[in-house]
């Protein structure tokens, strides 16, 4: 699937008209990734939950048990840490894409000799920098 991102750039030639650009782009998988890893971890811990509550003899008696849910568990953290890797590289994705700088770039508006385009701000990011690293 390929997701564009539309935003409005003014048109020189026209002062009242305004043309939307679109960068393409499939920056949803990695986030994907990870939120569905999140519900199934849910879904597990919860049923583990009942397996130690509900049924702790059955826990305790069987040897076998404990062992695999300790790999299940290490399976679960692997992927949890390959679902945060991910989901950084969308963003650094994300933020390639509507790096200021990129997107002057693709404006046939700035592509003039005499033309002068600049950005004025960097969007800020620092919010989605936090919800990678936690």
């Amino acid at each position: 699937r390929l997701y564009q991102i539309p935003f409005e750039m003014p048109d020189c030639e026209g002062e009242s008209e305004t043309r939307t650009l679109h960068l393409v782009g499939d920056f949803s998988a990695p986030a994907e990734f990870f939120v569905t890893l999140g519900v199934f971890s849910f879904l597990y811990a919860m049923a583990a939950l009942v397996l130690y509550l509900r049924f702790h003899s059955l826990y305790g008696e069987n040897k076998k048990l404990p062992f695999a849910d300790f790999c299940i568990t290490v399976c679960f953290a692997f992927f949890w840490l390959v679902a945060a890797a991910a989901w950084g590289k969308g963003l650094t994705d994300v933020k390639a894409a509507t790096r200021p700088a990129s997107l002057i770039a693709a404006m046939g508006v700035c592509q003039g000799q005499e033309v002068v385009c600049n950005a004025g701000t960097t969007p800020a990011m620092g919010l989605a920098n936090i919800s990678v690293v936690r």
